[in-house]
C-alpha cells in the first residue's frame, strides 16, 4: 500500500524584541528591612551540623542587630557600633540595597491575584530586573517591634527602616509579551496591593508600599 510523503513543515520562531527602561519606584510608606545576620546564619549552620553550642548566653546587641538587618551595597561599617554607622553614613560611601526579586515578586503576585496575568511563570518570563540588588536612595533609621516567635513567645527585633526612599530600577523586558505601559502599571499594582519588605500590605502591614514615579 503506498504511502503518502510527509510534506516538510518550516518551523519559523520570532525574534525576541528585547527592550529596556528605567523606572523610578517611589516609597509610599516605610521600608523595614531584615537581611539575614551572618552571626544567625553561622549558628543555624552549627546546630545542623551538630556543633555544640556554647554554654555562655550572649547580651543583646541592638546596635549591631539594626546595622546587619540591612542590605549594604558599599560602605558598611567594620564595626557594629553606634558611632560605627554614623561614621559610615558621614563618609558618604553608605550604599543600601533591596533584594531585586522581592520587588518583581511585589509586581508579578499583584497582576496574578487581580487577575490581570493569567499565570505568574509566563509573566516572570516576560521581564527582567538587571541586577541582584536595586539601590535603596535614602538614610535608615532604627526600628524597634515587639514580635511574636516560635509558641507565641514575644521578642523584640532591631531593624532598618527608611521612612523616605526612592530607587531607580532598570529592567529589560520583552514587548511581544508586556508593553511599557502595561509594566508600570503592573509594578503600580504591585506597589499598592503587595509592597517590599517587612510588615508589608501582603503580609497584612502597611509597609513597603510604592508607586511608579
Amino acid at each position: 500500500m503506498a504511502t503518502k510523503k510527509e510534506e516538510s513543515k518550516e518551523i519559523i520562531i520570532p525574534a525576541i524584541d528585547i527592550r529596556r527602561i528605567t523606572l523610578k519606584i517611589v516609597g509610599d510608606s516605610p521600608l523595614i528591612m531584615h537581611a539575614w545576620d551572618e552571626k544567625v546564619k553561622r549558628e543555624m549552620l552549627d546546630k545542623q551540623m551538630g556543633k555544640a553550642k556554647t554554654k555562655r548566653h550572649e547580651l543583646r546587641d541592638p546596635v549591631r542587630e539594626f546595622i546587619n538587618s540591612m542590605y549594604w551595597l558599599d560602605g558598611a561599617p567594620e564595626e557594629g557600633t553606634e558611632e560605627g554607622f554614623i561614621n559610615a553614613i558621614n563618609s558618604g560611601r553608605a550604599r543600601f540595597g533591596f533584594p531585586a526579586t522581592g520587588l518583581k515578586s511585589s509586581a508579578v503576585s499583584a497582576g496574578y491575584r487581580a487577575k490581570v496575568t493569567k499565570d505568574k511563570v509566563s509573566m516572570y518570563g516576560a521581564f527582567h530586573i538587571n541586577s541582584q540588588y536595586i539601590e535603596i536612595n535614602g538614610t535608615p533609621e532604627m526600628r524597634e517591634d515587639m514580635v511574636r516567635v516560635g509558641m507565641g513567645v514575644a521578642d523584640l527585633r532591631y531593624r532598618g527602616e527608611f521612612k523616605d526612599w526612592n530607587s531607580e530600577v532598570n529592567v529589560r523586558y520583552n514587548a511581544g509579551a508586556i508593553t511599557a505601559e502595561q509594566l508600570v502599571n503592573l509594578f503600580n499594582l504591585g506597589g499598592f496591593a503587595c509592597g517590599i519588605g517587612e510588615w508589608r500590605v501582603e503580609k497584612a502591614g502597611m509597609n513597603g508600599m510604592y508607586h511608579v514615579g
